[in-house]
């Protein structure tokens, strides 16, 4: 088995030079993401909503999915198991979508509880790697992520009408400030 050539110099230098030369695209794209991010925060329970549909339509048709390949791999056995699953997810799916606002609470408490659990291992770990350089911006970390998971589940239900919505807006802004930074980079990059 032959291992693939490395790229050469020259065709790596034509891929930043076409991505330079397209640097006002990732401006444009960044200040769009950032308007976005300021609309979804003005609109945090639109934006929630919005968000409960779309994951509803996405487990629905990943339930979809799954029924016909439980028809498809019938001869492997476990069909039960792969048809129920499938319907299972349906069902997750069509409820989400159909109530929306439910789908947005429980999609919150998971939030909450998996920022809980992931700040408690990101402690641990931190911990575990005393007396190395750093490790206390790791606990700091994790005590952040652990406070910020104690804070949605402490005050759920009533901060599911807000919560999806508040991420979706931030998770703009950040990605519209990094695509904006990128691009004006881009432009002051020497080719």
């Amino acid at each position: 088995m032959t291992m693939p050539a490395p790229a050469s110099a020259s065709v790596v230098a034509d891929k930043l030079h076409a991505i330079r030369a397209n640097w006002g695209w990732f401006v444009v794209l960044g200040i769009a993401f950032i308007m976005l991010g300021f609309v979804a925060l003005a609109h945090v329970l639109a934006s929630t909503l919005v968000t409960a549909l779309y994951v509803g339509a996405l487990i629905l048709v990943g339930g979809v999915v799954q029924v016909i390949h439980a028809f498809r791999v019938q001869g492997w056995g476990r069909f039960f198991y792969w048809m129920l699953a499938g319907l299972l997810y349906v069902v997750a799916g069509g409820l989400i979508m159909y109530n929306p606002l439910l789908g947005a609470g429980v999609l919150t408490l998971m939030i909450g509880v998996a920022l809980a659990v992931e700040g408690i291992f990101r402690i641990v770990a931190g911990v575990g790697t005393r007396p190395g350089k750093g490790w206390g911006w790791i606990v700091v970390s994790g005590l952040v992520t652990l406070l910020l998971g104690f804070i949605i589940i402490a005050r759920w239900p009533v901060n599911s009408v807000y919560i999806l919505g508040l991420f979706l807006g931030v998770d703009l802004i950040v990605n519209g400030v990094g695509t904006l930074l990128f691009g004006l980079t881009l432009r002051d990059t020497k080719a």
